[in-house]
């Protein structure tokens, strides 16, 4: 099968798993093994790109089940890299789906959230490449708005005397030029900028028509949605605007008319199917051990479902069929109830890997608040700046955080790095609340200052329980 531009541009950019790893490394802390793994997952896509046609479809992803606590890294590890690979990517929760029959979702719809977020990376794709086609088709509709024909023009058009409006051509055609030619100058200066104009613009209200669909029922309800909005005849609206306002409007409706959308669609379905990411997150809350009572629908019934899924089937959607085959699933869970042999044997077969995360150290703590590109310290001294308030962390000053967030995890629930969240908003909450009003521009965080600030909180483990 032919490749399209955005698999092409996809595969192009594919890096090779120690580049994968190392740009991991810039903003997760710890779990070698676990990035390792997803960086090979990775690069097998490639790899099977470069098999013989025919061996390339029996080649299946190799899925990967994450097993470690909460904030360790989990969905940090699947969302980075699917924004290294560029690929459409959907994290959803296990405990959302129920088997079909009962209330909730239904596994199916993921898919089609995966799709609908391809037709978007396509779209947006093709929209790039149409970009100065449409900037000159706007501006040529703005100066036709701004230069509107002369009244002896509209008048000679409707009463259809055509050597009388040729003639008019003939003696205006270099003056109309001349003028058109002067104003597409003044606005490519700005100098039309505070000019308003009115134009014609669609209106956006249809009538509201309210769907009362059954769960699992989301795409039809959208469907008929569709459908009885279409019946209605879009309408178009007058609008004042300024010109550049005007000139963005149009570009969006150049744009819109220039896309293809059967080609969009086309893309994005092959796109989901070959590229397509899905994070299953909290797989431990549907895999319950046999109970004496028989099957538990709520949990069983969602592996049952999932199954069909996960090992290769065919979902509608609003855009078409799309296969499963070739989607790469990363699940995760704590498993400290459940263990991953309680899943469906037929389930476990299709997550053939297998990742333990480890449980984050003092020491890892510390590398969180200040190594990762998006450290919790640069973030907030991000913020602060804003109201030109430097803020200087000393070195024990970060150490004192790590260590009384490893302390809380050890006592309450540990909650992983989420915990440092917390730690460094009641820490700050002062300097944020007070920082426009201050004089002082520099604030420095010591140790002693952390320790006076929750040195309350950590004493009293009922408050502390209640705010960290």
């Amino acid at each position: 099968m032919k490749e399209t531009e955005v698999e092409k541009d996809f595969f192009n950019k594919v890096l090779t798993p120690k580049e994968i790893v190392c740009e991991l490394d810039k903003y997760i802390i710890g779990q070698d093994e676990a990035k390792r793994s997803v960086a090979i997952a990775l690069r097998n896509r490639w790899r099977r790109q470069q098999v013989p046609p025919d061996l390339r479809d029996e080649i299946a992803p190799k899925n990967i089940i994450m097993i470690g606590p909460t904030g360790v890294g989990k969905t940090e590890i699947a969302r980075r890299l699917a924004r290294l690979a560029n690929s459409p990517f959907s994290k959803v929760e296990a405990t959302k789906f129920t088997e079909v029959g009962y209330v909730g979702r239904d596994v199916e719809s993921m898919i089609r959230d995966l799709t609908e977020l391809a037709v978007s990376m396509a779209k947006k794709k093709e929209e790039e490449g149409v970009k100065t086609r449409a900037r000159e088709l706007a501006e040529e509709r703005l100066l036709d708005l701004l230069l509107p024909k002369k009244k002896e023009e509209i008048r000679e058009e409707e009463e259809g005397e055509k050597e009388k409006r040729l003639e008019v051509v003939k003696v205006d055609k270099s003056e109309s030029r001349s003028t058109r030619e002067k104003l597409r100058r003044m606005l490519r200066d700005g100098k039309l900028d505070e000019r308003f104009i009115e134009l014609e613009v669609t209106d956006a209200n249809i009538p509201m028509v309210e769907i009362f669909s059954s769960a699992g029922m989301e795409e039809m309800e959208f469907n008929i949605k569709e459908v009885f909005g279409n019946m209605f005849p879009a309408k178009k609206k007058k609008r004042r605007a300024k010109v550049p306002e005007a000139l963005e409007i149009l570009f969006e409706e150049e744009s819109q008319k220039l896309v293809d959308m059967d080609k969009v669609i086309e893309q994005a379905i092959r796109l989901t199917e070959q590229n397509g990411i899905i994070f299953l997150d909290e797989l431990d809350k549907v895999a319950g051990a046999e109970s004496s009572h028989g099957p538990d629908v709520s949990r069983e019934g969602v592996q049952r479902d999932l199954l069909p899924i996960v090992e290769g089937s065919t979902v509608i959607t609003k855009y078409g069929m799309v296969k499963t085959d070739h989607i790469l699933f990363i699940a995760a869970g704590a498993f400290n109830v459940s263990k991953p042999s309680d899943l469906l044997p037929e389930l476990q077969g299709r997550f053939p890997i297998r990742v333990e995360l480890d449980s984050l150290s003092m020491e890892d703590f510390v590398r969180i608040l200040t190594e990762p590109k998006n450290a919790l310290i640069t973030q907030y001294r991000a913020l602060l700046a804003t109201e030109e308030i430097e803020l200087v962390f000393e070195e024990s000053a970060v150490r004192e955080i790590a260590g009384m967030a490893s302390m809380v995890n050890e006592r309450m629930e540990n909650i992983g790095a989420r915990r440092l969240h917390t730690v460094m908003e009641k820490l700050l909450e002062q300097i944020s609340f007070d920082a426009p009003d201050m004089t002082e521009k520099k604030i420095s965080i010591t140790k002693a200052y952390v320790a006076e600030k929750l040195e309350d909180i950590l004493e009293d483990e009922n408050l502390s329980r209640y705010i960290l």
